[in-house]
């Protein structure tokens, strides 16, 4: 919990480096190509079918699941006996840490399903066909994490009450928008030596801004206890 607290500036400070990389990454289109407004496209097709249908829970819970797997298998753990109904699931791994237990909440499988079958296909046919519809597939994906993540995390999770709720949603709020600012720092004109930048500056801001804060408050502490 008391990590998380530490933890709660940065997220100010990331939040301002986002912002700061939007604008980077729009570049001197102002960020209207056909890719970007695809990417959006799709992140606003999900969110219509996720008003319009009923959400596709099973679909949801494979893919935690397979990332839980995933990342026990980069970690050298070794799962079995996948289980996925639209009440649950669960993944048996022979180990496990922080990061495999939270992955599911900031990693988008599906997502990364796309990606590597693009790459695949690039390495095929260059350049890449239709590119718009990729990035379509790309936002339709990241926006059914991000719903389902939401979601999720309204409810009582056993993955995120192991490391504490604090930490868990700090730490699941940073990795997500790290992995965003990945993206655009592949994808787009933003650098990312500009992005590196952009988050040293804001995060340092950010945490001047709390300790200076907290020194007025311990200075009006202190006039109030003197007057007395």
């Amino acid at each position: 919990m008391i990590l998380g607290v530490v933890l709660l500036p940065m997220c100010w400070g990331v939040v301002r480096a986002f912002c700061d990389s939007v604008m980077a990454a729009a570049g001197e289109s102002g960020g209207i190509t056909a890719e970007s407004i695809a990417l959006v496209g799709g992140m606003a097709a999900f969110a219509l079918c996720w008003m319009a249908v009923s959400h596709p829970v099973k679909t949801y819970v494979l893919g935690h699941e397979l990332t839980h797997a995933l990342w026990g298998l980069l970690f050298g753990a070794m799962p079995s006996k996948l289980r996925v109904s639209a009440a649950g699931g669960s993944v048996n791994l022979t180990k496990s840490n922080m990061l495999i237990t939270l992955a599911p909440y900031f990693f988008p499988f599906y997502t990364f399903l796309v990606i590597v079958v693009a790459l695949i296909t690039s390495a095929f046919i260059r350049p890449l066909p239709c590119l718009p519809l990729w990035m379509f597939a790309v936002g339709f994906t990241w926006a059914f994490h991000a719903l389902f993540t939401l979601e999720t995390l309204a409810q009582r999770q056993p993955d995120v009450k192991l490391y504490g709720r604090i930490f868990s949603w700090v730490f699941i709020f940073l990795a997500n928008v790290a992995l965003i600012l990945l993206f655009l720092a592949s994808t787009t004109p933003l650098t990312f030596a500009q992005l590196g930048g952009f988050l040293v500056n804001r995060i340092i801001a950010a945490y001047v801004g709390v300790g200076m804060a907290a020194f007025d408050a311990f200075k009006w502490v202190v006039s109030k206890c003197s007057r007395t």
